[in-house]
């Protein structure tokens, strides 16, 4: 898209990445969108809050509907093309093209296969339509969903808790438990949007864990992910990891693990497994969100969070940028505090970041 577009559909694209900035990461991509009338003044806004609520464009064109019931003739500005597809929720294609919609400008193409089409759908029913717009922008805010997306693999969540020397289990083994019952409670919301949690086979004869999603209650959450054990010895069958959807993965390959629970339909995992796991998961450069939890506790000795990388010197290091979407990037909780992670971007190695068919998962961008 040439830069000839009026300053205020500008305004509006970067008042969408805003707004997109207000969801959570996972399967889906991060996405905002806003309406704007015949004289291009808004008329309303959204963004995607999450798997099963209404997808960015949706929630705008009913925040629009609030202030006229006809939007014949206006423009819809959205920071992903509209999808394709019908998964959990319907087309944003049809929805936009029943609304009247004269004009939809998009920022960053769709890659998710089964929802991509949306722009040439649109053209067919007459939608004058146009990407590209804050492109760049758009691509930063998405760019580790792009990447797991384009690989047919997850969307990947590590989190780990430790204490302020990097240690995760004191010299005798203990861990239980590192951080305070605020951190574990909102590890547990992190835990419920996955599609699936993974371990390792240690930690399972380690800490015999349940992976269950829980309310703040302490009461099960009505969606539970799939409870994974990764490595080579079989898990016992009186574990309590098999107390739900199981499934054990006998490989010691993160990218093979990733493409089989791909393969299974599962489009966010979060690896909650020890440092043997977290490692081999961290060097194959697959973990899209990194979540840490610090204590304000000191070991001296014990298990470190992190093993090998492979790195040999300070220029090779893996960087890592605070990432405030979906939340604070720094939080306090109790007497932990919480950093929110993601890659740093190619273009961006040290800088934070910031707004501006086979089988897998079956679903729309934004579901």
């Amino acid at each position: 898209m040439q830069n000839s577009e009026p300053a205020a559909e500008t305004e509006a694209m970067l008042r969408a990445l805003e707004l997109a900035g207000r969801g959570v990461r996972g399967a889906n991509p991060l996405v905002g969108s806003v309406v704007l009338d015949e004289h291009l003044q808004p008329l309303g806004s959204g963004y995607h809050r999450g798997a099963g609520t209404p997808h960015a464009e949706i929630d705008a064109l009913a925040d629009a509907r609030t202030q006229r019931a006809d939007l014949t003739g206006c423009t819809l500005v959205c920071t992903l093309e509209p999808c394709n597809h019908a998964g959990r929720t319907g087309p944003c294609t049809e929805a936009i093209a029943s609304a009247g919609i004269a004009r939809v400008l998009f920022a960053a193409d769709d890659v998710h296969g089964p929802a991509a089409g949306g722009a040439g759908w649109l053209t067919a029913h007459g939608v004058d339509t146009a990407g590209g717009l804050l492109a760049d922008a758009a691509h930063r805010l998405n760019h580790r969903w792009r990447e797991a997306t384009s690989a047919r693999r997850p969307f990947i969540t590590l989190k780990i808790a430790q204490t302020l020397d990097g240690r995760v289990a004191a010299a005798d083994g203990t861990s239980q438990w590192i951080t305070g019952e605020p951190s574990r409670g909102d590890g547990q919301l992190i835990r419920a949007r996955a599609d699936a949690v993974l371990v390792g086979t240690g930690t399972v004869f380690a800490d015999n864990p349940v992976l269950s999603a829980r309310n703040p209650d302490g009461s099960d959450a009505v969606r539970q992910p799939l409870r994974v054990a990764m490595g080579l010895r079989r898990v016992p069958g009186d574990s309590a990891i098999r107390g739900g959807r199981f499934r054990q993965l006998t490989t010691r390959d993160p990218s093979e693990a990733a493409k089989l629970l791909y393969d299974d339909g599962v489009g966010h995992l979060m690896i909650e497994g020890g440092p043997t796991i977290a490692s081999a998961f961290l060097a194959a450069g697959l973990v899209d969100e990194l979540f840490i939890y610090q204590a304000p506790l000191l070991l001296g000795s014990g298990a470190a969070a992190i093993q090998s990388l492979g790195v040999a010197s300070l220029r090779d290091a893996k960087r890592w940028a605070l990432d405030p979407h979906g939340g604070a990037a720094v939080a306090q909780h109790g007497n932990d505090v919480r950093l929110h992670l993601s890659p740093a971007p190619a273009d961006q190695p040290a800088s934070p970041q910031t707004t501006p068919s086979s089988k897998g998962p079956s679903t729309c961008s934004q579901e």
